[in-house]
């Protein structure tokens, strides 16, 4: 099923013959493999095509209250997966979860899932490991920067960033 919407994009006509009820099933199939935020849903719908917009806000609606579709758990697994698979900073989730349309209240639901002592760890290990390959540069004021500009990308903020930049 998964396979059918992701080639819906390419054959648009096999979707807009298919009735809202096989929609509807093929749309919690997609909702039940993984964690979807409202907004993913929505363009999976408007790839499928055949869908109309008050249709799409029902099936949302729907999929809301059969528990498919959740905010606050698809933050807190986005969040959560995030930062132990991809060691991310809390700045880059927090971004994420805006690019989704997550409201803020989920966002801080989301960011509860980061054990404080493990992102402590996770920051430290990114800056010696940083630090291990620019150690070579004799400038202080480029390591610096490039220390920064590293921290940075992986989503850590100035505040918790400074007091490491100082050790370098």
């Amino acid at each position: 099923l998964v396979n059918q919407l992701s080639s819906a994009q390419n054959s648009p006509r096999v979707f807009n013959k298919m009735s809202n009820k096989t929609i509807e099933e093929q749309i919690k199939y997609y909702c039940a493999y993984q964690e979807r935020s409202h907004n993913e849903v929505k363009k999976k719908l408007y790839e499928i095509g055949g869908v109309s917009k008050d249709d799409v806000e029902d099936l949302i609606s729907t999929l809301i209250h059969e528990n498919y579709l959740n905010e606050e758990r698809y933050a807190r697994a986005y969040a959560g997966g995030r930062f132990r698979s991809k060691k991310w900073g809390k700045q880059k989730i927090i971004q994420g979860l805006k690019k989704q349309f997550v409201s803020a209240y989920c966002i801080k639901k989301g960011l509860e899932e980061i054990d404080e002592k493990e992102y402590k760890k996770n920051l430290k290990k990114a800056f010696e490991q940083k630090k291990a390959s620019i150690k070579s540069d004799k400038n202080k004021f480029s390591r610096m920067t490039k220390m920064r500009t590293f921290l940075v990308q992986r989503g850590y903020s100035f505040e918790e960033i400074t007091p490491l930049l100082q050790k370098l």
